[in-house]
């Protein structure tokens, strides 16, 4: 079941879950989080993270159920808190959409970097260009039709599991019981330190957010799915593959590198740690398997965002222009301007430090705000249907997923998204546009100004924090 009637069916749309989230994450994930912390720490990081997602992932699928109707992530902040906060979840879905394109750029240059040493520079022309060539290839892949896309992007999910399963194996098979727990809590006397733990939790979160980023997916084409059940089950589907691989592809290393070698290891981590492993050939089988899991999620994450821009038009949070599709139904407007905007931030790329890091960091800020709104909802929603059957436990799961996304922005990436509210200043005034287009007196409601005057404040903050250098770029 893939593909019926211009549908999507449930293994394509868990395909596209999986794809989504595995993109260059977890082929880098190693040495980031050895850089935060020691293996204890990092799973007790990845089962709040991992609850903390299943609760997210338990609220899309509940609200998919509840609310059929209802078509793309904004349109349940839409209902419930009204047109506005709709618009402030869509908007930021988009702009995580496209970061994360760019942070698959860097990553996919660093990868061609291995093949070719004389081109391992960040701020490498004919690299940028490469990227560039990719992403508006890309483009123009989903320009010609959403579902076509779709299926391509399965047959790539199957191919970048390969490599992951592979250097999964090894790692088993070549894991030191007693190097991996020789620093276990990373402290002199190898003992549990409450304080020393937390700050190591809070290093990793940002990291370990960052990869379940696009678990989604699936909701944002719910409208092109066989059915709306197969959505919420190719979202729990997803999820509990991806929190396996996540889990054996960090840890494992542990086992085999001291914390320290490992911190130091350079991107892509696993490509170098494999060669360790196996020899030259595992360099080079763990980098075409990454130029192939980059490429998949990236046409994933190109799809996302224009069918977010379709979605929001159509529900009048955007002028009509931005949701015009060609005769394949693809949003040809959304699609160039989103690629438009990312070949203008991979130029910027000459002028950062840490380019990869940035830009994920910036996505998963973005797209935490609108998993924050979902959460609201499902709250809002199984308080207002409480005395029906299943929803105490539903309003329990809300929460759950509220706390957990608002301790994570708190705690990992607050001033990122501070740096974003700068991106959603151009966004209001065509919210505003579309209001006026659609016979509202005025261009922002009262209340919407109150919002958009917080907003820019906190866009100033943002600034500021990167004129003094406490946000790196």
């Amino acid at each position: 079941m893939t593909e019926k009637n211009g549908k999507i069916g449930l293994l394509t749309l868990s395909a596209l879950v999986i794809s989504s989230s595995i993109g260059s994450g977890v082929f880098g994930i190693m040495s980031d989080l050895a850089r935060a912390a020691a293996p204890g720490p990092v799973l007790i990081t990845w089962f709040i993270v991992g609850l903390g997602v299943m609760m997210l992932a338990l609220s899309l699928n509940n609200l998919l159920l509840k609310e059929p109707e209802l078509e793309g992530i904004f349109s349940y902040p839409k209902k419930g808190f009204g047109p506005f906060m709709g618009f402030i979840s869509g908007w930021g879905y988009w702009l995580s959409a496209w970061l994360g394109s760019v942070a698959f750029a860097t990553f996919l240059m660093s990868t061609i970097g291995y093949f070719f040493p004389i081109l391992r520079s960040e701020r490498n022309l004919p690299l940028i260009l490469i990227a560039s060539i990719f992403s508006w290839g890309l483009t123009y892949l989903v320009n010609r039709g959403i579902e076509g896309a779709a299926i391509i992007n399965t047959i790539v999910t199957v191919c970048k599991l390969i490599p992951l399963f592979v250097f999964i194996v090894f790692g088993i098979i070549l894991f030191k019981g007693g190097m991996f727990t020789h620093a276990f809590w990373n402290n002199m006397n190898n003992n549990f330190v409450g304080g020393d733990v937390i700050g190591q939790v809070k290093n990793c979160m940002m990291v370990m957010m960052w990869v379940f980023v696009g678990i989604e997916g699936a909701s944002i084409l719910s409208a092109r799915a066989e059915k709306k059940s197969d959505a919420g089950k190719a979202t729990i589907l997803g999820l509990i593959s991806l929190l396996v691989i996540y889990i054996l592809a960090s840890v494992l290393p542990y086992g085999y590198l001291t914390q320290e070698q490992l911190a130091t290891i350079k991107q892509p981590a696993m490509l170098y740690i494999f060669e360790k492993m196996v020899g030259t050939w595992g360099g080079y089988f763990i980098g075409i398997g990454l130029i192939v899991s980059i490429l998949g999620a990236w046409l994933s994450w190109t799809m996302l965002p224009a069918e977010t821009m379709l979605l929001m038009a159509k529900q009048k949070l955007l002028p009509e222009y931005f949701g015009k599709i060609n005769d394949k139904k693809a949003p040809t407007f959304a699609l160039i301007l989103t690629a438009g905007l990312i070949q203008i931030f991979l130029f910027t790329l000459f002028f950062t430090t840490k380019a990869y890091n940035f830009a994920y960091s910036l996505c998963t800020a973005a797209v935490i705000v609108c998993y924050i709104l979902v959460a609201a909802y499902q709250i809002k929603y199984s308080w207002t249907h409480i005395h029906e059957k299943g929803n105490q436990q539903q309003l329990v799961i809300g929460v759950l997923a509220l706390l957990f996304e608002v301790t994570g922005i708190l705690m990992a990436g607050l001033s990122y998204l501070l740096l974003c509210f700068i991106a959603y200043i151009p966004g209001i005034y065509f919210y505003g546009q579309a209001r006026k287009n659609n016979g509202h007196e005025y261009f922002l409601s009262k209340g919407e100004l109150i919002v958009t005057v917080f907003i820019t404040i906190g866009a100033l903050i943002g600034m500021g924090l990167v004129i003094m250098g406490k946000i790196i770029v």
